[in-house]
């Protein structure tokens, strides 16, 4: 089975109180295998500076869009045939139930609704999300709950990817801090 374009889809961004999380957001995103993030609705051109110049020195390939509004992206995004899996703390839980054997093996594209505030309540709705799924039922991030959730989809798999065109690269070890610099043209 090929493994689905995961894209995440940030809703109720606020530029001057939000932009640390959802910048961790996005850089859980990229490390965890998604194929990109799309900022709904508002445009903040630091995340996104941030984000280019992570993805142009840490290799890989991931996109990064803004200022859609998000019930065009989820449209499109159906209108593709993919599927929009909304975490929530409120829906099924990943360990209890068997909510990701569904969602896997449905082999579609999958759209990730990860909220930044309180989300409307048409997010719960059969018109919006096919999934509903929550990473405990309990308060937690949002940045915590993207990371289990694409570690789970991916079976942790993408914890051992490679990010092709690195200008960087860290070397692991025991103790201390190595990196490699490919060349010296970092931005």
């Amino acid at each position: 089975m090929e493994t689905p374009k995961t894209v995440i889809l940030r809703w109720g961004h606020r530029p001057r109180r939000d932009a640390r999380l959802t910048t961790h957001v996005a850089l859980t995103a990229r490390a965890l295998g998604a194929a990109g993030i799309i900022l709904s609705d508002v445009s903040d051109k630091k995340i996104q500076e941030t984000i280019e110049k992570i993805t142009h020195n840490w290799g890989g390939a991931f996109f990064f869009k803004m200022g859609i509004p998000w019930k065009k992206v989820v449209k499109d995004w159906r209108a593709e045939s993919g599927k929009v899996v909304h975490l929530t703390a409120y829906g099924e839980n990943i360990e209890t139930s068997n909510i990701l054997a569904k969602i896997r093996s449905m082999e579609k594209d999958i759209l990730v609704i990860v909220g930044s505030q309180k989300v409307p309540k048409e997010f719960f709705s059969e018109g919006i999300s096919d999934y509903n799924v929550a990473i405990g039922n309990q308060p937690h991030s949002e940045c915590a709950s993207l990371a289990i959730f694409l570690d789970r989809l991916f079976d942790g798999k993408s914890l051992m990817r490679s990010f092709e065109n690195a200008k960087v690269s860290i070397i692991p070890q025991k103790r201390g801090k190595r990196i490699i610099e490919k060349t010296s043209a970092l931005v």
